[in-house]
């Protein structure tokens, strides 16, 4: 087993809680694991880019090449599009629909989204609305992002739903549960 993914977003937006529960669940998996340092600036607002990548096999470099990217997980449709060329011919695409418009000349987001459909292999979610149908704050649109995402992780449901339980557990079991929804939540929407 061998995935490289790019993590992209905006600061505050969660990208590293993702990363964190991928890591975790990739230890259960026994898989090996590099994570490059976050690019950008962690602050809110700044974009947000990390690579993570997974391997049964001893990996040599945390650095994900050009064009070798299996998955580009992404909180703003924007962001996911800035790191396309690191996307292999049949890597997937897993990004959030809503825009965080924090420069002054954000492209239309109406063109984003069409390039963004026009990959083959996309699931883009108003991962916001999905938290709030989940009974979840939108701070775990992240987890339903990261629910999106497992059937192009290569790691079992279950041990993901454990990975967010032990990432949590410390901030009490309210918010454990609230993030189990909203992975749940944006599970079942990538599968349709």
């Amino acid at each position: 087993m061998k995935k490289d993914i790019i993590l992209a977003g905006v600061g505050g937006q969660g990208i590293l809680s993702i990363a964190t529960v991928i890591g975790e669940a990739a230890l259960r998996e026994n898989l090996y694991l590099k994570q490059a340092e976050v690019h950008g600036m962690s602050q809110r607002g700044g974009d947000v880019q990390s690579n993570l990548r997974l391997s049964s096999e001893p990996i040599m470099s945390d650095l994900i090449p050009m064009g070798g990217a299996d998955l580009i997980i992404s909180l703003e449709p924007m962001e996911a599009l800035r790191y396309v060329q690191y996307l292999k011919p049949d890597g997937w695409i897993v990004t959030a629909r809503n825009a965080f418009v924090n420069i002054p000349d954000y492209p239309d987001q109406e063109a984003v989204l069409a390039r963004i459909v026009s990959y083959p292999n996309h699931v883009l979610l108003d991962v916001e609305q999905l938290a709030k149908e989940a009974g979840a704050p939108a701070q775990a649109a992240n987890m339903v992002l990261l629910g999106a995402a497992i059937p192009a992780l290569g790691i079992e449901h279950d041990k993901m739903i454990d990975g967010v339980r032990r990432v949590f557990a410390r901030k009490g079991e309210q918010v454990v549960a609230s993030n189990i929804a909203a992975v749940e939540t944006g599970y079942k929407n990538a599968k349709k």
